[in-house]
């Protein structure tokens, strides 16, 4: 045996994988994705891609042609004698709705039992849908969501347990899970219950049972336990407090099967990592200018004249300090003629700061030449005013202004409803460079206003690569489909430099028991 084999249910575009398959431990690579299934077809693609790229690495083909299709220089990743890679990654990442159509199901699990031996260590990782979990969801659609789906996809991954007995399974989710009910139960009562019983199996074996571990705590579910008095907070990871340059909180569960007397390692905590750490050295760029005629120069003129037409008013408020930084970005805009980037844009690499280092190692790429998914959007002018001043204040204050008191210069004020009431102060943020970014969410699809870029001569909303370096993906990791579907992607996906402490944690409880050939 080789490599411990992963599946991988509900992938999106792959950061759980991604950590598992980037694992290393002592010269050795003891985990590879055997499968991974995804239903969207966007981010389907981008698993697919990403498949096919570790294929080429693990081949030792060139990566010419795949870096020339990142690039949009050409249609096809692969080349003529890379073509029978690009059809293995196919049969590797699957597209299937699961728990929908029982012929997809059934597809998954012909594919498992052809890969997976009844005798042999292997692990489960995936989390199913979270939207139905999530605190926003549920009240947008109130009580419509107890009848959503996605409640009960949890049962998809759990039939893999039942059928196939993982040694060990890795399921992640929302941290609204925990306050989620349906039928007047916890719905995460009703989860660690099952998991830890999955049941007998299709196949007639021993009904295994797991026992299912925190990764921060000393607490732990066991088959049968009554579940009601247990602090399940426990089992929430602060992504942010393990090099994560992000306030990501995560359920994350492990379940280790019985007949595995091993005890699970701790997350180790390491040094906080800034939004600033991450980003700076990526080239600077210009938003768009929406609903109107766009151009570098109208653009320019419009932003120099927002912050000069602030900064009187921020002057005559008494905000010295506040104006003559406005005033200086002003004059910085017309300076500069900045691009709006694009799928590729050329550059280099700058000097990421000492105690970063180790984090732009795992990021950077410098076969890639460049910069991908680097590219903003557009913004409505009054948006833009906001984000000069925004970005601006934040800066000078190191906290974002909240609500109608600290939006009091002329023309900030949304115009909604709601806007004096409170409801919607933290609408608009823009992220401080001193700490980690907030959660990177898929609502970045839909508009930027939480997501400001911290530079205010920038006067823009992150981009999807910038996005994606938050949430740790390398920068060779190139997100298929329109711009929004690239921001759902990377909004819903775990953070693949977790993953792989994640993955390291896993390994400490299997390397004992797997035996690799000497030549590995």
């Amino acid at each position: 045996m080789q490599y411990v084999k992963i599946i991988d249910l509900f992938a999106g575009p792959g950061g759980l994988g991604e950590g598992f398959s980037s694992f290393h431990s002592k010269g050795l690579h003891p985990f590879k994705i055997a499968v991974s299934v995804e239903k969207d077809n966007f981010a389907h693609s981008t698993l697919r891609l990403r498949a096919y790229w570790r294929l080429l690495e693990r081949h030792g083909k060139p990566l010419d042609n795949l870096y020339a299709y990142y690039k949009g220089l050409t249609s096809n990743p692969w080349a003529a004698d890379t073509e029978d890679l690009w059809d293995e990654s196919g049969a590797e990442a699957l597209q299937l709705e699961l728990g929908k159509d029982e012929a997809q199901d059934d597809a998954l699990l012909d594919r498992i039992s052809q890969l997976i031996s009844s005798d042999e260590h292997w692990v489960l990782i995936g989390g199913p849908p979270c939207q139905a979990y999530s605190v926003v969801g549920r009240v947008r659609t109130g009580e419509k969501n107890k009848e959503d789906p996605r409640h009960r996809l949890y049962k998809e991954y759990l039939n893999v347990i039942r059928q196939f007995r993982p040694s060990i399974f890795v399921m992640e989710n929302v941290r609204g899970m925990l306050s989620c009910q349906l039928d007047q139960k916890p719905i995460i009562h009703q989860i660690l219950e099952d998991l830890a019983c999955p049941g007998q199996s299709d196949r007639g074996a021993k009904d295994y049972k797991y026992t299912i571990h925190s990764l921060v705590a000393d607490i732990r579910y066991a088959p049968e336990a009554d579940v009601t008095g247990m602090d399940l907070k426990k089992f929430v990871v602060q992504c942010e407090k393990f090099g994560i340059p992000q306030a990501r909180h995560r359920v994350i569960l492990v379940g280790i099967r019985e007949d595995i007397t091993a005890s699970l390692p701790k997350l180790k905590i390491s040094t906080p990592v800034s939004v600033w750490d991450v980003i700076e050295d990526m080239p600077p760029l210009r938003s768009g200018l929406s609903r109107q005629e766009d151009s570098v120069d109208m653009w320019k003129n419009w932003v120099a004249s927002e912050f000069g037409d602030l900064a009187k008013y921020a002057w005559k408020a008494g905000q010295r300090i506040l104006a003559q930084i406005l005033r200086d970005a002003g004059k910085e805009v017309m300076r500069d003629s900045l691009s709006r980037g694009g799928r590729w844009i050329e550059g280099k690499y700058g000097n990421p700061p000492a105690h970063a280092t180790s984090l732009h190692k795992w990021l950077q790429d410098e076969r890639l030449g460049g910069w991908l998914n680097h590219e903003t959007r557009a913004h409505m002018a009054s948006d833009l005013r906001r984000y000069a001043y925004i970005a601006t204040y934040a800066s000078v204050e190191n906290k974002n202004p909240v609500g109608p008191k600290d939006f009091a210069l002329p023309g900030l004020a949304p115009n909604h409803a709601n806007w004096e009431t409170g409801y919607f102060d933290d609408r608009f943020k823009a992220q401080l460079i001193n700490r980690p970014s907030t959660t990177i969410t898929s609502h970045l699809s839909k508009d930027g206003h939480s997501f400001i870029h911290p530079d205010p001569v920038q006067c823009r909303s992150l981009t999807v690569r910038e996005a994606a370096r938050l949430q740790t993906f390398p920068d060779n990791y190139f997100f298929e489909g329109p711009r929004t579907a690239q921001y759902v992607q990377v909004g819903n996906a775990v953070p693949p430099l977790l993953a792989t402490q994640i993955a390291d944690c896993v390994w400490s409880v299997l390397q004992d028991r797997i035996i690799f050939p000497e030549k590995y």
